[in-house]
């Protein structure tokens, strides 16, 4: 699961100061912890509370834990809200409607039905990507079918299915194959006998073709995911259609226990998680429901000190707010890629690499990474590492997060005491001493904005302090993006050559930024009383170019539906009349 690259740089504030961010939505809990949640079609909802300048509203709501889109699923109620009986009936009838077409066990008896097929029999509907039977071939004649679907097509379902990629609902990203056989490979080398796969359903794929193709290869695995789709591919006892957001399994106590029994079998050993979220989903739901996956795994556990091993995949910005939850995980330099995303892909160079790694709760001394693509074994740390990342004397880790030898102090305010210590520090630097106060001298090799010569002045006439702004002479290395990163002794972490250290905000974040947060108004100009589409900073022009696209673009989807579905004007307004009815209801439950 992937984040559009234009929200990267601010989940990568947020995640990497461990802050949630001085504006926006996050998760509270209710009241009555023992009051259900009301439902959506995506299951329990959640209770979001409105961040302003970092204070929270006094009213809470509850929205769907699944979708960050109102277009997906315009669910919203007041925690305080006293709902009509007319508005509950009409809810549950809402969400009755939007459950798939065929049930689980209807899905499991076609699939059975669809394997003892002849191969010339077995047809895949493209457009409505369902499993075709002999009787649905009418229904479907003039959609486009895909013809002759062999076994091992039928093994690859995420080949046949067009992915979901809205960023606010599904973000289905799947793993390259190069990721996706270092993750089979690792798990069978660790010596997993099962796979619990969280939201990855290429990983799940590839498990069972190694089990099928190896004799010697015994690893199990059980899909938990989102997309009912893949229901049609397999039987019960190898995928529930689960939200992680908020633990819900949509086939009720049979899904339940079929995951209970996954995790429980010979007394919870030999099984591991693996999870690929969508990044741009809050951490915080995430958390719970995967500690309640490990409280259903200990219930048949002896030993109460165990840990479910865990691999987490994620954004390495979000280390902290991963490791608030879960502070035995560790951070793998591993660069997970992924086939269909534009960026996220294995070979490119700066700040185009894949920003994701793997979070784990296994000691990072027994995982061996690949020296072909680039990572070599540390002595010193006990573990692979990239082959950039050069082990520090000083804090004695390979950790891209801490600072290296060769690092630079950059755009910070650094108080320091007069000494030998300062001596040896500024050995690589000019001083010069000039009426009562002194510059530093400064050989900027890295790429950022700092100042040639910072004037500092004593401390009360004395030289028992000073104000240092500078860079060292030898660059920093990272791994984290490929740049050089700086190290912030104020903040005790490498960051962004471009940012600086905020004494304000008492953390190194983007020079551009506002200490206040972002102001409730217009995301452009910052005034209150219009929104960004009505901005007057924006040209006339450019707002007039944009509703003449819109408007052009609704004319070309119009066109599209009436070419493929092949609508005629009964059909026009038969849907027109359900479209309303639909509205209605959407307007009875919100």
């Amino acid at each position: 699961m992937a984040a559009p690259r234009d929200q990267l740089g601010v989940l990568e504030a947020q995640g990497s100061s461990g802050r949630q961010g001085s504006w926006g939505v996050k998760v509270a809990f209710p009241s009555d912890p023992a009051a259900p949640a009301p439902l959506c079609p995506h299951g329990p909802t959640l209770l979001f509370v409105k961040v302003i300048q970092g204070k929270e509203e006094t009213r809470r709501f509850y929205a769907c834990s699944a979708c960050r889109d109102r277009k997906e699923c315009n669910f919203f109620q007041w925690e305080d809200e006293k709902l009509s009986e007319a508005r509950l009936a009409a809810r549950e009838a809402h969400n009755r409607r939007c459950l798939p077409p065929v049930s689980r066990v209807q899905c499991v008896d076609r699939y059975l039905k669809f394997i003892e097929l002849p191969l010339t029999q077995r047809k895949f509907c493209q457009r409505c990507q369902q499993l075709l039977l002999p009787g649905d071939w009418e229904k479907h004649r003039e959609h486009e079918v895909l013809g002759d679907i062999s076994v091992s097509q039928l093994k690859r379902p995420s080949q046949l299915l067009y992915p979901l990629e809205n960023k606010k609902t599904n973000a289905q990203y799947l793993f390259a194959d190069r990721s996706c056989q270092f993750l089979v490979d690792l798990l069978s080398t660790l010596g997993f006998r099962r796979v619990l796969c969280v939201g990855t359903p290429r990983l799940h794929e590839l498990i069972r073709l190694t089990a099928s193709g190896d004799k010697k290869s015994n690893i199990k695995s059980l899909l938990l995911d989102i997309d009912f789709r893949y229901s049609q591919f397999y039987l019960e006892d190898s995928f529930c259609h689960y939200n992680m957001f908020n633990h819900h399994f949509f086939d009720g106590k049979a899904a339940l226990e079929v995951c209970r029994a996954f995790l429980q079998e010979d007394k919870g050993e030999g099984v591991i998680m693996v999870t690929d979220p969508p990044f741009g989903g809050l951490v915080e739901p995430l958390a719970v429901t995967f500690k309640k996956l490990i409280a259903m795994w200990k219930e048949g556990q002896s030993q109460d000190d165990k840990e479910l091993p865990i691999f987490w995949i994620f954004p390495y910005f979000f280390e902290s707010r991963i490791c608030q939850f879960f502070p035995s995980f560790a951070m793998l330099d591993y660069q997970v890629d992924y086939d269909n995303h534009a960026l996220y892909k294995h070979g490119k160079t700066g700040r185009k690499q894949s920003p994701v790694r793997i979070f784990t709760n296994i000691p990072p001394s027994k995982i061996i990474l690949p020296t072909e693509e680039g990572y070599r074994f540390c002595p010193l740390c006990q573990r692979y590492v990239s082959t950039e990342n050069q082990h520090c004397e000083h804090c004695n880790s390979c950790s891209s997060k801490v600072p290296f030898p060769e690092c630079g102090v950059v755009g910070i305010t650094q108080y320091m005491a007069f000494s030998d210590r300062l001596l040896s520090l500024s050995s690589n630097r000019h001083l010069r001493f000039l009426h009562g106060s002194f510059l530093v001298g400064v050989r900027q090799l890295s790429p950022v904005c700092v100042p040639q010569f910072v004037t500092c002045s004593p401390t009360k006439g004395h030289l028992d302090g000073f104000q240092v702004w500078a860079t060292v002479n030898n660059p920093p290395i990272s791994r984290k993006d490929g740049r050089k990163w700086n190290h912030c002794f104020l903040c005790k972490k490498c960051v962004k050559p471009s940012w600086i250290h905020c004494s304000t905000c008492n953390h190194c974040t983007v020079p551009d930024h506002s200490c206040e947060g972002p102001k409730d108004g217009c995301f452009i100009c910052g005034e209150l009383g219009h929104k960004r589409s009505n901005c007057p900073n924006i040209p006339a022009s450019r707002r007039a170019n944009k509703a003449v696209r819109k408007q052009k673009q609704r004319k070309s989807n119009k066109m599209k539906m009436e070419t493929t579905k092949g609508q005629s004007m009964n059909h026009t307004s038969v849907t027109t009349r359900k479209k309303r009815r639909e509205r209605t209801h959407q307007y009875l439950c919100s």
